[in-house]
């Protein structure tokens, strides 16, 4: 079964970038949404999600976050400049820090799809990091 996912992100060359990473490797990306309406619109059809925090309604990521996490069991992973604007139980995983490396969002969407416990890359999982705080 192809994992399906959902990329939040308003900057286009950034979404594109994250899309080509995915497709390439097989996955399928089922929408690039720039904002909390079409993020939650595309939710029921996907197994897990990239969300940046500031999009283009303001810095709704986290909020999509944890409704989608919520209602629809998305696992969601920031991909985002601003991890301090995260509130780790916001319904995400962890994130990763922009700019990012295509092994760092290959190795998010493993820990999304499959719950692989990977942690010596450039996603900081929240458990670890308030483990290690």
């Amino acid at each position: 079964m192809t994992k399906t996912a959902l990329i939040v992100e308003d900057e286009i060359f950034v979404a594109l970038d994250l899309e080509r990473i995915l497709v390439d490797a097989g996955y399928q990306v089922a929408a690039i949404a720039a904002d909390m309406p079409s993020a939650l619109e595309a939710a029921p059809r996907v197994e897990f999600a990239f969300v940046d925090v500031n999009l283009r309604d303001g810095a709704t990521g986290p909020s999509i976050a944890q409704r989608i996490a919520r209602d629809y069991g998305v696992k969601v992973v920031f991909v985002t400049a601003n991890p301090t604007q995260i509130d780790p139980p916001s319904g995400g995983l962890g994130y990763i820090r922009k700019p990012f490396t295509e092994r760092a969002i290959l190795e998010a969407a493993e820990v999304a799809c499959d719950g692989a416990c990977r942690a010596d890359g450039d996603l900081v999982r929240f458990e670890l990091a308030s483990r290690a705080g």
